[in-house]
């Protein structure tokens, strides 16, 4: 009877074990303490931690379309270590306008750069401006420089469970993975398609500034098939500017805003945000020309 019971014992602590989060055991100890001292949540992939800043507390609506987070209000700080150990911070921070000069002055104060402020839309409501962010140092440094900002910044409240089946996109997915070219996620009602620009090589202290640091190009569908709104960015090198403002143009969707969010990178790499409304699959192909401009 001893025996079973051991036996009985030392399973369920094996189950136990094999039931926990697999995510955080894979996130380095320096990273969760960053995550545990800012009370966010975060993931590490690619060598990247990326805490999410989402702006789940405001209920935006583009054009009187109401449209949800991942869409476009999902805000962000990432940090990878360059090759002496040193962290590098960048991060894209979703504001209204109250909000962007005590988030500004906040940054600044503690030895955190700006480095662009700009719109990413026309016609929302509230009005929300994006501001890109910049450090560099060892990580729980930049977590306190970086906190009293992020205290600004409300978190999305607290919600219990309510049983009913997460959203899903009401889109075809494979007839939009095989117009884009490659799978694109599901986050809740919203599906999402980034492309790394892995080909312009770009780095800092070492470190390989890529996707999940903010160099890519990506598109959100929001809505049904009939009845889509899509939003994104290009990231592009100087000369592929003009060929990519005409590919979009070409097929009706609207350019929003051209600029950096990055400084002294080499290559100059520029970013254009695009929104569209049309039927899913159409606004598609208007993404997947420009991304093959970009040889995508």
């Amino acid at each position: 009877m001893k025996l079973v019971c051991a036996i009985f014992a030392t399973s369920l602590f094996a189950l136990l074990l094999s039931s926990a989060p697999v995510g955080a055991q894979d996130v380095p100890k320096d990273y969760q303490e960053v995550l545990a001292f800012l009370s966010r949540s975060g993931d590490f992939k690619a060598k990247v931690l990326k805490i999410n800043v989402p702006r789940n507390d405001l209920k935006v609506t583009i054009a009187g379309q109401s449209t949800p987070t991942p869409f476009g209000f999902g805000g962000w700080v990432a940090m990878t270590k360059g090759d002496t150990g040193a962290e590098v911070l960048m991060g894209d921070l979703v504001l209204t306008q109250d909000e962007v000069n005590p988030v500004m002055s906040a940054l600044l104060e503690h030895g955190i750069e700006v480095t662009a402020l700009h719109n990413h839309f026309f016609f929302e409501e509230p009005r929300l401006f994006y501001m890109h962010v910049h450090g560099h140092g060892e990580a729980m440094n930049l977590a306190h420089s970086i906190k009293p900002a992020l205290d600004l910044i409300p978190k999305p409240p607290a919600t219990a469970p309510s049983g009913a089946p997460a959203a899903a996109p009401a889109f075809n997915l494979v007839a939009l993975d095989k117009i884009v070219g490659q799978q694109g996620e599901s986050l809740g009602s919203v599906y999402k398609f980034t492309l790394g620009r892995d080909d312009l090589n770009l780095k800092e202290h070492g470190a390989t500034i890529n996707a999940r640091m903010g160099l890519n190009s990506w598109a959100a569908l929001a809505g049904n098939e009939a009845d889509a709104q899509i939003a994104g960015d290009i990231a592009m090198r100087e000369s592929e500017v003009e060929p990519v403002l005409k590919a979009l143009r070409s097929h009706k969707l609207d350019v929003v805003a051209i600029h950096h969010h990055m400084l002294g990178t080499q290559p100059t790499v520029i970013f254009l945000h695009y929104w569209g409304r049309g039927s899913a699959e159409e606004l598609a192909v208007g993404f997947r020309a420009a991304l093959e401009v970009l040889g995508k």
